[in-house]
């Protein structure tokens, strides 16, 4: 048994032995697991790709004279101004207003919040336009001005559900076209869409979330962050294969950290034909080696973990959708897929190129003492379920 206290001391002292979750499989491989537990401390985990569920908090800091904001616009898209006087969220999915991408097919939008995200990550002018009702304290009622992320007092990311545990894999058994979050689908199952790191992804190396828990410091594009809680339709209660890995969505994680610090390629806008904006963000997360069942679970192989191919045509608008069966990561990289005997194009959302660089960046990171380990101040839930909105009629 090693502590994240050891650990930690081994980083300070720079004599930590650290992998990613690719590099970690073939060292087992060669040193046989009792061994490798004993000389491993960390292994890095990544991913980066579209994470609709994200946003961020601004102050842009007091007018002259004052203005109490109750609408405003970053680049023409709705902020939501109801916290404080200067206080907006962006929404990452918020569209653009007047938007004419629309006219050409429903939720073909081409800009939104993800994108004014990606511009203030990489120091871009936005122009902001403010209104108000005015009071005695607050009197002015409209503004208009330009900024980057450096006139601001705080640009902070809270994203309230990102790393998907595991994910559908979306087929069109329909004959026509649709368009989904996770793609263009062609009819009769010609092609799929997926989007995960596979053996690289976070929460498939912890799938018991032993060392990722509330307060874990993270990798959130470049910054040091932290989760401050399960993420929304956190669902850990499913069915579980090899090694605990999920072969449904399973866990999530709410995440924040600081946008000045972030880095501008791993923070990008997304417009999604038929579904609208989102923003792809990178993140990176260590694993703790702290005995050998920890770094068992960060062997997994893409070979063998399942996810769910499911009928985006007609079954999921409606519920949750049919499962059509199961493949595993390792076809779906290779380019293809085969079901009921039919050969299907397979093609990610999410970059493993991506993913690669950020698991490498953040072990470059913990090899030189500039990102220590933290031990989680409360678990995520081990049981819990989504339910679907109660609905009634009225």
């Amino acid at each position: 048994m090693k502590s994240i206290e050891q650990i930690n001391e081994k980083i300070s002292s720079g004599k930590a032995v650290v992998l990613t979750a690719e590099e970690i499989i073939d060292y087992v491989d060669e040193k046989g697991l009792e061994q490798a537990a004993k000389e491993v401390d960390v292994v890095t985990t990544a991913t980066f790709g579209p994470m609709c569920s994200s946003g961020c908090f601004i102050n842009l800091g007091h007018s002259k004279p004052k203005m109490r904001i109750t609408e405003a616009w970053l680049d023409d898209v709705s902020a939501y101004a109801g916290v404080a006087a200067v206080d907006l969220f962006l929404g990452a999915t918020q569209l653009q207003a007047n938007d004419p991408a629309n006219r050409d097919y429903p939720g073909d939008f081409r800009f939104g919040g993800g994108h004014v995200m990606e511009k203030l990550v990489a120091g871009e002018e936005v122009q902001l336009f403010a209104l108000s009702y005015g009071t005695d304290e607050y009197p002015l009622k409209e503004l208009r001005t330009t900024l980057t992320i450096n006139d601001l007092n705080q640009c902070i990311m809270v994203n309230p559900r990102n790393c998907y545990q595991n994910y559908n894999v979306a087929v069109n058994t329909s004959d026509k076209p649709i368009h989904t979050y996770l793609g263009y689908l062609k009819p009769h199952m010609k092609n799929c869409g997926y989007s995960s790191a596979g053996q690289l992804s976070p929460l498939l190396n912890d799938p018991f979330y032993r060392t990722i828990g509330v307060g874990t410091r993270v990798w959130l594009a470049g910054a040091q962050g932290h989760v401050y809680s399960e993420g929304t339709q956190h669902s850990p209660t499913c069915e579980r294969g090899l090694l605990g890995v999920p072969s449904e969505g399973a866990g999530t994680l709410a995440l924040t950290g600081d946008m000045k610090k972030m880095l501008p390629e791993f923070v990008r806008g997304v417009s999604l034909k038929g579904y609208g904006i989102s923003l792809s963000v990178g993140v990176g997360i260590p694993i703790p080696i702290l005995d050998e069942q920890m770094l068992l679970q960060t062997t997994i192989r893409d070979r063998d973990i399942m996810a769910q191919v499911i009928d985006y045509a007609s079954d999921y608008p409606q519920r949750n959708g049919r499962v059509l069966g199961s493949v595993s990561y390792e076809e779906l990289k290779s380019g293809s897929i085969s079901l009921d005997g039919q050969k299907i194009e397979a093609g990610g959302l999410s970059s493993y190129s991506k993913a690669r660089k950020i698991a490498a960046l953040l072990q470059d990171e913990i090899k030189t003492g500039r990102f220590l380990l933290t031990q989680p101040i409360a678990p995520l839930p081990v049981e819990q379920s989504m339910k679907p909105l109660k609905e009634s009629s009225l």
